[in-house]
């Protein structure tokens, strides 16, 4: 018992408040301040299209309804896909689901089985079909809006989540002066809404 009181001395008067210092609430959802303090804007001829050959064993999150969306686009996006990842798709699904989320299958633990590659460039099927006029849906929300990710602390929080392979998106970010919400503009209005998005805008002023 005497153990537990202290855990949650710590998480109360620690852990908690370093969690939500300089926390901007916007409407019913909370941002952390890295997401509104950091520049950045991928470039693929340096990066590689990294993102989607992340070494994991989690493929990227999907939304419920984000599944059923695929399933439906599914034989016109295997179509720009390589055979070894079609195969992969046939014959176990494009998806799976660890501790009761819903993740895209990978290769080997990297690839996602909806890359395929432009050049050496790892790029989107997804979203290949959707910029040819095959498909409406662009790719998962989680996909779209990275880096930026949603956790859940009582709600939506956005926050900011650094890999040392988007360091040249820092870089070209940092000399362009753009604004990782600036850059994640479509998909943040994508998820929450234009009014929103002002919203934000209109609280850090910019």
């Amino acid at each position: 018992m005497l153990e537990f009181l202290k855990l949650y001395f710590i998480l109360v008067t620690k852990i908690i408040p370093m969690f939500v210092s300089n926390i901007i609430p916007v409407k019913d959802v909370l941002v952390r301040p890295e997401v509104l303090n950091v520049n950045f804007e991928c470039d693929l001829n340096k990066c590689k299209g990294a993102c989607c050959t992340l070494e994991s064993e989690f493929g990227a999150p999907l939304l419920e309804d984000e599944v059923a969306k695929i399933d439906k686009i599914l034989s016109v996006v295997k179509d720009y896909l390589p055979k070894r990842h079609v195969d992969e798709i046939e014959e176990k699904g494009f998806y799976e689901i660890k501790s009761g989320e819903f993740l895209t299958r990978s290769i080997n633990n990297r690839a996602c089985v909806f890359v395929y590659f432009d050049g050496d460039i790892a790029k989107c099927g997804m979203e290949k079909a959707f910029l040819d006029g095959k498909t409406k849906f662009k790719k998962p929300i989680s996909c779209h809006l990275f880096p930026i990710r949603v956790s859940k602390f009582g709600g939506p929080v956005l926050r900011y989540e650094m890999f040392s392979e988007c360091k040249p998106a820092l870089e070209k970010g940092e000399k362009n002066k753009l604004a990782l919400i600036d850059f994640c503009r479509e998909s943040i209005i994508r998820l929450y809404g234009n009014k929103w998005y002002s919203k934000l805008k209109e609280i850090i002023g910019k």
